[in-house]
């Protein structure tokens, strides 16, 4: 049988999503036999910073890594070059290689999976991670009032079809998003398998959090041994909504008022600490610390309750945050609003506490309720992200797809 598979993917596995929701599934699945080309596309900034821990990896999987480099600018126009380049290493690698299939992670990795399909028949498995052409709307990127964005949108959407239409399966992260798949797209139910983000439930376990390097993170940081943390982890902007989180640690801090605000991100300090400011929070009680995956989970550990709040939009029906597990998997309630399956599994798993809103008052009522939280704590909350997020069962759901094509 072969067993040759081309990933693509239009994340950088030295970014941080590479490392998190690609290598751990793909590094599981070659165990299992399947052979992988890694197309993917990365920064040149992080490229040179972590292309060798990238190659150590892939190399130590037998996982043929094939990088190119990501365009940024001029918008739409860089995503359009960006795609003929990742057609014509695509067609370059199945020359060489003869694949079986194309695993293609989002909307430009599809692009050349239709192609090829096109011109060689291969199969190509559709993993949307959501509804791209709409997130572009409902983030402010493609404002449709302007008329090179609105064609852009009518083109993209045909595309869109052609894609659900054309591959063999498609993977939705969300229930939401495949009910909204076969309601409003008419796409038959089996064609769609919803496999979540998933976490690395063996990296982020607070059971393997040294204690002494615990001890020594908070004196660094001046956490006091009984200080009350909230902590956000990942970039900011976007979909993530910095100042309504910010107004909830304001909140907060009216009941706990030594409490701090953990941001574990790589974004700037000093954007983050003016915008605090200007809801008039201390400095000095905002902490943005930048960590590598490996550290991440020790950072997390210092939380009492994680935070994060996302745009509520259309397209974030199909959104499955891949923090989420990361955070369960750590014992560590979460506070959030609902979007896509997000509150379902908080309200259902007791992990934390769904806001109604945004306003004053429904926040406050969410600080009254995460204070006096008596839900799962630590072993059985993580027993929950076993349950929603282990990455071993969406392997196996992977494996499944895999099998039927």
């Amino acid at each position: 049988m072969n067993k040759k598979i081309l990933y693509i993917s239009y994340d950088g596995m030295t970014d941080p999503l590479g490392q998190s929701q690609v290598l751990p599934y793909l590094c599981k699945l070659a165990a299992e036999g399947f052979q992988f080309t890694l197309l993917s596309f990365e920064k040149k900034e992080r490229y040179e910073k972590s292309r060798s821990v990238i190659e150590a990896i892939c190399k130590e999987n037998n996982i043929r890594w094939a990088p190119a480099f990501f365009s940024k600018r001029p918008p739409v126009l860089s995503k359009i070059y960006d795609g003929w380049k990742m057609k014509r290493i695509a067609n370059r690698l199945h020359k060489e290689q003869e694949f079986a299939f194309i695993h293609c992670r989002s909307y430009v990795a599809a692009a050349a999976g239709l192609q090829l399909f096109k011109k060689y028949k291969i199969p190509f498995l559709f993993d949307m991670r959501g509804f791209w052409v709409d997130e572009r709307v409902d983030n402010g990127q493609w404002n449709l009032k302007n008329p090179f964005y609105k064609i852009a949108y009518r083109i993209y959407k045909k595309k869109e079809r052609k894609y659900f239409d054309n591959a063999v399966h498609i993977i939705s992260l969300t229930e939401k998003g495949k009910e909204e798949l076969v309601n409003a797209y008419q796409l038959p139910s089996e064609k769609i398998t919803v496999i979540p983000c998933c976490a690395d439930l063996d990296h982020f376990d607070y059971h393997k959090i040294n204690l002494n390097a615990q001890h020594e993170l908070k004196n660094k940081l001046g956490i006091k041994e009984d200080g009350k943390i909230l902590s956000y982890l990942g970039s900011l902007g976007g979909w993530y909504l910095t100042d309504e989180m910010l107004e909830f640690f304001k909140v907060l801090k009216q009941s706990i008022p030594a409490a701090k605000f953990l941001f574990i991100t790589h974004d700037n300090r000093e954007s983050i600490v003016s915008k605090a400011e200007a809801k008039g929070i201390e400095a000095t009680d905002i902490l943005v610390e930048p960590a590598t995956r490996q550290q991440v989970p020790l950072f997390l550990s210092l939380s009492n309750w994680s935070i994060f709040f996302i745009k509520d939009a259309y397209s974030k029906k199909a959104s499955s945050p891949t923090k989420q597990g990361e955070i369960m998997a750590m014992g560590i309630p979460i506070v959030c609003n609902d979007i896509g399956d997000t509150g379902r599994i908080v309200n259902e798993s007791g992990a934390g506490i769904v806001t109604p809103s945004f306003e004053i008052q429904d926040l406050k009522m969410t600080v009254e309720k995460i204070i006096k939280y008596n839900g799962y704590v630590n072993e059985r909350l993580r027993e929950a992200a076993f349950y929603y997020y282990n990455l071993t069962r969406g392997v196996q759901l992977y494996k499944v797809v895999y099998g039927k094509i």
